[in-house]
């Protein structure tokens, strides 16, 4: 009996669903829903949690270091998008083009970064873009007569160095889902194109932009994600939570710091999930505007 109900054509989908949906429903549903309950509360270690309405919401919008993290983390998701999306569909372009040459080893090059620890890679730029005279960044500057900078302690040039990290990191991981859109394209397009007379760039307006849409929202709504949930890297090239005058700091940075550091675990909730918010307001917005909900003909 319960042989045949495991056969059955009936329940072995949703066998094979149980998994996910026991998954989702353990490490997601029920931390959001926890994490909703406990933003409308005061919770301190040792103490019982106190309701107190909207009060951590109100102290938010009022909170400067909060708005800080917001600007920042909002900075970072947009100079982000502009830098890797349209570079690694770019340099996919190149690599699956047949006259290049070494592919193979510049896939493996660019996509070997995404590898390493972001422990190890945050600590190595940290020591780059060092304010010591023989840090590498600094060198560099020296080469062309310019005195050495304190990169890490002004918010322009420190958020030049979490996107030069970001970029070093990710180029290759956008890079490869890029290349795996383009071999979805079939080459009878590009060969008709040719023959009437269109240009490599006219190919690819034309034809790799828009038949790489799918792959492009895709990217978009990992990278803004992404972007807005930046931690680690900036915990490590600042070698802590705390940068100078916050120009380091993200939101779930803030996160970390009232929920962790300062065990003001109700208002680190309300954090989380005012980052939820403007998370999923974001990419529903890109997604209806790039038509992903639009019913097709």
């Amino acid at each position: 009996m319960i042989k045949r109900f495991l056969y059955s054509q009936k329940v072995a989908p949703y066998v094979f669903v149980l998994p996910f949906v026991l998954v989702f429903a353990i490490f997601w549903v029920y931390p959001l829903i926890s994490s909703f309950q406990m933003s409308f509360q005061k919770i301190t270690l040792g103490q019982e949690a106190q309701y107190i309405g909207f009060d951590n919401y109100t102290k938010l919008m009022t909170d400067k270091t909060f708005l800080k993290a917001i600007g920042n983390s909002a900075l970072y998701m947009v100079l982000t998008l502009v830098i890797l999306i349209p570079f690694p569909m770019l340099f996919a372009v190149l690599i699956n083009n047949r006259l290049m040459w070494g592919r193979e080893f510049f896939k493996s090059s660019f996509f070997f970064p995404a590898l390493t620890s972001v422990v190890v890679a945050g600590t190595i730029f940290r020591l780059m873009f060092g304010e010591m005279d023989g840090s590498l960044m600094n060198s560099i500057l020296a080469l062309f007569g310019v005195g050495p900078m304190k990169f890490l302690k002004e918010h322009t040039t420190g958020m030049i160095a979490l996107l030069a990290l970001a970029t070093w990191r990710w180029t290759g991981v956008n890079m490869l889902y890029f290349l795996s859109g383009l071999k979805n394209i079939p080459d009878d397009y590009y060969e008709a194109a040719s023959i009437d007379g269109a240009s490599s760039f006219q190919k690819f307006m034309k034809i790799t932009v828009p038949l790489l849409k799918p792959t492009s929202i895709y990217v978009l709504t990992i990278s803004i994600y992404a972007g807005l949930a930046m931690f680690i890297e900036s915990m490590m090239l600042w070698n802590g939570n705390n940068s100078p005058k916050n120009i380091g700091l993200t939101i779930v940075g803030y996160l970390y710091r009232q929920g962790i550091e300062k065990n003001n675990l109700g208002y680190a909730a309300a954090v989380g999930i005012v980052l939820l918010l403007i998370t999923m307001i974001i990419n529903l917005t890109q997604l209806a505007f790039t038509g992903l909900f639009k019913k097709e003909d």
